[in-house]
């Protein structure tokens, strides 16, 4: 259960700090991650059922939700659609597209055919047998999104990493400064996009099959995870704020698997889990809008300072 846990956390941490990117630095609301996600999975797909070796194919699968992050951008930039609409055009359109990457066909199952996860797991069971042969695959991307994350924290400290957030905080100061605002939403839209079809390849390779439908409801998973790891920690310091992404995943996903395996004794099915990811979102909200983190650091302070 914990190697499952920290799995999905980790793989979909990599699709939260695309939604964090995109949503909290350039407050772009894009819809087009629940398409650009399986558009990873069916690239992956694509270039395994054709013998491409894994790695060249999740470089293709990142260059893929560079493109459907800047089809996006060029429908709202050009167009002047609204971003939220823009994204939902992509969305509908990239599952056309996804059916066409595999051929017409729905799915595709990878159970003939090896994956580096599959690969580690195998190794593991027949050279580690004390331990579950998930533990390979936790260790694998702990070290993939550890260095992720770190080339992100080093990213946001250039300066169009800075000059991104600036954007997104205060789009005419950015233009005062005479740097086009539309290359670097662009660069940025497309850079979340590609974290999202990247996660979504790890998603397939682990579940063991890709589908064109895996992406519903994946925004709202993604901005779940992201209020879960404000409400945890709080700080305007970058490295910070993107721990608390993986964090706010991790935690997402632990729910998820409590309510998959305990749920039963209330009553709950898997049909439920996007209520519970709804409720979620509502009570991180309504937390977040009533203060009570504030509260909890005065009561701190002062029993610090020897205030009762």
């Amino acid at each position: 259960m914990i190697e499952g846990i920290c799995i999905e956390g980790l793989v979909y941490g990599i699709m939260v700090l695309g939604v964090f990117l995109e949503f909290r630095i350039l407050n772009f609301c894009d819809m087009t991650v629940d398409g650009s996600f399986p558009m990873g999975a069916c690239v992956l797909a694509a270039c395994l059922t054709r013998h491409i070796h894994p790695l060249p194919a999740l470089l293709l699968v990142f260059a893929a939700g560079l493109t459907a992050g800047c089809i996006t951008s060029l429908i709202y930039t050009k167009l002047k659609i609204p971003d939220i609409l823009a994204g939902i055009l992509c969305m509908t359109m990239l599952y056309s597209v996804n059916l066409r990457i595999m051929s017409n066909r729905s799915n595709v199952s990878f159970l003939k055919i090896p994956t580096p996860f599959s690969q580690i797991m195998d190794y593991m069971e027949h050279n580690v047998p004390s331990l579950p042969p998930e533990t390979g695959v936790v260790l694998l991307l702990i070290i993939g999104v550890g260095v992720l994350k770190l080339l992100l924290d080093v990213f946001f400290h250039t300066d169009l990493g800075l000059t991104m957030g600036a954007l997104g905080a205060n789009p005419q100061m950015v233009i005062s400064q005479g740097v086009n605002p539309r290359s670097v939403r662009t660069i940025g839209i497309c850079f979340g996009n590609g974290l999202a079809a990247l996660a979504g390849a790890c998603a397939a390779m682990y579940g063991g099959f890709a589908d064109v439908g895996s992406g519903t409801g994946v925004v709202v998973s993604g901005l779940a995870s992201l209020m879960l790891g404000e409400f945890i920690l709080r700080s305007n310091r970058i490295g910070i704020q993107t721990l608390r992404v993986l964090i706010g995943s991790l935690v997402y996903r632990g729910i998820m698997f409590t309510g998959r395996i305990y749920g039963y004794k209330i009553g709950l099915t898997s049909n439920d889990l996007r209520l519970i990811t709804g409720l979620l979102i509502i009570l991180c909200l309504a937390i977040s809008n009533t203060d009570i983190p504030a509260y909890f650091r005065e009561h701190l302070r002062r029993r610090e300072g020897g205030v009762q």
